[in-house]
């Protein structure tokens, strides 16, 4: 009897594990190309307006050099789906980041006038702290049973949540999560699963779970792969329909 309830524990345990749901064929959000589909934003800038050539398509990658704060975000948007991305870093990191972790970010839910760090919620991509959650302006969620609630503006308007197990972190070039380093070693793509399924989400790392979210209220929205001041590629960016 005691190694049948072992085994039911474990079934159900297995059974509980949250997974990617069903859905429909993953199509191209980038073409590789070019950057049709989406619309620049830099904070001195503005929007569709890139002389320093901050956003560049290379044999396939997306170049975001990190000069300048800002992003590349969709100009449709998006809800109830499974977006997948690969990303690395590059070497360059600049003011006013420049000497510290390496930092970026898939932005989604975007609404509202956009500008930096919109209304919105975020897969953060950040030496040390990939997979953490950013709740900005507005937006909140359940995570571990805590209820985490940014303001419209602000010192509460910023709100980071650890991904599941993260050490401490360290604002330095290079970084690395001593406790549960999610990420593969420096200049190696690693693979973004996001799954927004409502007013739930999940992240995952390199098919390691690193976040659940639930009632998030904010399901709907743009998605902005950030800039901030650090050279970083992505790739495969690809997007599906949840069934």
């Amino acid at each position: 009897m005691a190694t049948l309830g072992l085994m039911l524990s474990l079934a159900a345990s297995v059974q509980a594990k949250p997974s990617i749901p069903p859905h429909g064929k993953l199509a191209p959000l980038f073409n590789g190309k070019d950057l049709t589909g989406f619309d620049t934003l830099l904070e001195k800038q503005g929007i569709n307006r890139d002389p320093n050539k901050v956003f560049q398509v290379e044999k396939g990658v997306l170049h975001i050099s990190g000069q300048e704060f800002g992003g590349l975000v969709t100009q449709k948007e998006y809800e109830n789906y499974y977006l997948r991305a690969e990303f690395k870093w590059g070497e360059k990191t600049y003011p006013p980041r420049d000497g510290k972790a390496r930092d970026s970010g898939i932005q989604y839910n975007v609404t509202g006038p956009l500008k930096v760090w919109p209304r919105m919620m975020e897969f953060q991509i950040n030496e040390g702290g990939t997979g953490d959650m950013w709740v900005v302006g507005g937006t909140s969620a359940t995570v571990d049973g805590k209820v985490y609630e940014s303001t419209s503006s602000g010192p509460g308007a910023y709100i980071r949540i650890p991904h599941v197990g993260r050490g401490p972190l360290v604002n330095v070039t290079g970084h690395r999560d001593p406790v549960n380093d999610l990420e593969r070693p420096h200049g190696k793509w690693n693979v973004l699963e996001l799954v927004v399924d409502h007013d739930r989400v999940m992240y995952f790392v390199n098919g390691n779970l690193a976040l659940l979210g639930t009632n998030a209220n904010t399901t709907k929205g743009k998605i902005l792969f950030q800039c901030e001041g650090a050279e970083v590629y992505f790739r495969n960016l690809k997007i599906a329909r949840l069934k």
